[in-house]
């Protein structure tokens, strides 16, 4: 099984939803990065269902962290942290019968019976914990060395907020606000039709659109190491994600090159482009601009309506109605998700390119843009 994300920095995700614990180990972070145990409290608090359109289950996250860090900084070896699953109810979930666009039965076919089902077992989104909270220590690392990284969420239902316009300024608004939006109102409204979703016993997707400033250009490599790869790699391991787009995406389609080329000027020394229809990457390498893209979020699976599937275990078609505490939509929630994700490939892009102690020692003698 395949848990591992990175190659000069590395990521593994251990633990199931209703096992003792889930949590992280990260491998090949620099020595002496400063560890504040309230940043990654930060982090699993905007992750941690807060209101009537999270799911019931609340759990405080009390992590620990076992190894790594040494009075206040990392030690350079592997860090561990640790969260206990506090607030489970096992009872509610039934061997055999396969919840309709879950992992239940693929999850069968791999492991044979032998993996724990409760909840998702390891598949649940309740191993995002653990992204949040090495994203705790990651985001403000990047933050020291002037990266800074904003997620929002861009269309909920038929409701949409404003794209991203000054990015850097936008991701600096974005970190008062309890819901991701860069329109205040958007946030009632998305809240009515996440609301109204529930109600109707059924859930809701959207787009969510993540932006990063103060990469410099030359991040990245050609083909199969592309930026784009590896966000998209990492991106598409979040269960919710079934798509991701870069800059213009998929509307490039609908437009001529004279209008998707970015024109690209000098000031100060400096190369910046006029538009950013690209999302800050070119050639699979970045460009200094701003890195935009956007992720496709599905409806959250777990729906209180009757549904046609299959018991695998007696090999015979079935009706199911899913009991437990689900969201009516993850849009909320996954935003710092999708930070802390975003952070760890671009902390491990840095480590490949500049060294392993890049992230203490900051950006001296890389380029830099406008």
């Amino acid at each position: 099984m395949k848990n591992t994300f990175g190659q000069s920095m590395s990521v593994t995700l251990f633990g199931e939803s209703h096992g003792a614990a889930v949590g992280v180990v990260i491998d090949g972070i620099a020595p002496g990065i400063p560890v504040i145990p309230e940043q990654i409290e930060r982090q699993l608090q905007r992750r941690r269902p807060a209101s009537s359109i999270d799911t019931p289950r609340r759990e405080q996250d009390p992590f620990q962290i076992l190894s790594g860090v040494f009075e206040g900084h990392t030690t350079g070896t592997p860090l561990c942290i640790s969260i206990p699953n506090e607030n489970t109810r096992s009872k509610d979930y039934c061997y055999g019968l396969a919840r309709p666009a879950h992992a239940d039965y693929t999850a069968h076919c791999k492991y044979h019976g032998f993996e724990d089902f409760r909840g998702g077992g390891h598949f649940s989104g309740r191993i995002t914990a653990a992204l949040s909270a090495a994203g705790g220590i990651l985001i403000p690392a990047l933050r020291n060395i002037g990266i800074t990284i904003g997620t929002h969420i861009l269309t909920c239902g038929q409701v949409k907020d404003r794209a991203f316009a000054d990015a850097a300024a936008d991701i600096e608004l974005l970190q008062g606000r309890s819901f991701p939006v860069l329109e205040e109102a958007c946030a009632e409204t998305m809240t009515q039709e996440i609301q109204q979703a529930r109600m109707d016993c059924d859930s809701i997707g959207g787009i969510i659109q993540t932006a990063v400033c103060g990469v410099a250009p030359g991040l990245g490599e050609p083909w199969f190491d592309s930026v784009e790869s590896q966000l998209s790699h990492a991106m598409f391991s979040l269960g919710g994600v079934k798509g991701i787009e870069f800059g213009m995406g998929f509307d490039v389609a609908n437009h001529r090159g004279s209008f998707c080329n970015d024109a690209m000027r000098m000031q100060d020394g400096r190369m910046y482009t006029e538009t950013n229809h690209n999302g800050g990457i070119n050639g699979g390498i970045t460009n200094g601009m701003p890195i935009v893209f956007q992720c496709a979020v599905k409806p959250t699976p777990s729906i209180a309506q009757t549904q046609k599937t299959v018991d695998f275990i007696k090999n015979e078609n079935a009706d199911i109605n899913i009991h437990g505490r689900h969201d009516p939509a993850i849009l909320r929630r996954i935003c710092p998700v999708a930070d802390s994700v975003t952070a760890i490939v671009l902390c491990d892009l840095l480590a490949q390119r500049y060294g392993t102690d890049y992230l203490a020692k900051g950006r001296e003698g890389s380029c830099s843009t406008v």
